[in-house]
């Protein structure tokens, strides 16, 4: 994949937030969510960069 490809969204369709405003399904926030549309790729690596963090967190 080229830099200048987009960057993929990291839904799996199963779309719900929790009581912390985290989706159950990809571990985005609500605004992450919201916002995904309007990102630059840097902005949305450096969510998927969270989103690892937060499942490692899960996973534990």
């Amino acid at each position: 994949m080229s830099m200048n490809d987009k960057v993929r969204s990291p839904c799996v369709a199963v779309c719900a937030l929790d009581e912390n405003d985290m989706c159950i399904g990809c571990q985005r926030t609500g605004d992450e969510i919201l916002y995904w549309t309007r990102m630059t790729n840097e902005e949305r690596r450096e969510v998927l960069r969270k989103v690892a963090e937060r499942e490692k967190k899960v996973a534990l």
